[in-house]
């Protein structure tokens, strides 16, 4: 008797220790499958750092291209700055010195007046034979027209003067050297004689020939 109950004993104990092995295991699945889902969700989190890292790395790149090209556009617009500055600059001597030169041309305008009312109180009461009443005409042709289109008119007068000499057609060389007349006036005087369809002026070959011949040659000898 006293052996059949230790061998139940013995028995109830493997049982137990067997549960107790189950639990354990149990617990120890549990364990792992929980381990499992923390893994996955680590390896989850991992991928999405990994993701948010290059999506950092591609918008720093932007962000150094975006930069770059700021630095650029900014460099661009300095020098445009400098440049619009020396621009300014230059319009602003040129017209300070065209200013002054139209203030001189019309001193020379009135000038032109007064010399016209002489010409014509000279024509009209002189009845002497010496007068060269031919290089009056002339010269009063050349002042009626720049009096009544032109109103700068010495520049004007000596280009209209020179092309009725030798040559009725020069470069815009020719006529500053020939005349004096510095080259800006030059350009700008041979411009307006051609819009009063006085001269022919070619921009690109920069021949100046007269269209218009107002009096001969010999009308001024």
């Amino acid at each position: 008797m006293s052996e059949e109950k230790n061998t139940l004993q013995i028995i109830d104990e493997t049982i137990e220790a067997v549960q107790n092995i189950t639990k354990v295991l149990n617990a120890a699945k549990e364990e792992l499958v929980k381990l499992e889902k923390e893994k996955e969700q680590l390896e989850s989190e991992k991928s999405n750092l990994e993701k948010a890292t290059s999506e950092l790395e591609n918008d720093k790149k932007q962000l150094e291209i975006e930069k770059n090209q700021l630095e650029q556009d900014k460099k661009k617009l300095e020098e445009e700055t400098i440049q619009l500055e020396k621009d300014k600059k230059e319009r602003d001597e040129k017209i300070g010195s065209m200013t002054k030169e139209q203030m001189r041309l019309l001193d020379e305008y009135e000038s032109l007046k007064v010399e016209l009312n002489k010409l014509a109180k000279i024509a009209e009461e002189s009845q002497e034979a010496e007068f060269n009443f031919e290089r009056i005409k002339a010269l009063l042709s050349i002042y009626a027209v720049l009096i009544e289109k032109i109103w700068q008119g010495q520049p004007h007068y000596r280009i209209i003067l020179v092309l009725h000499g030798d040559k009725a057609q020069m470069t815009r060389e020719e006529i500053k050297n020939t005349t004096g007349i510095a080259g800006a006036f030059v350009i700008r005087a041979v411009n307006e004689l051609a819009n009063e369809d006085i001269l022919e002026y070619n921009e690109d070959t920069g021949l100046v020939k007269l269209k218009q011949r107002l009096f001969s040659k010999k009308e001024l000898e």
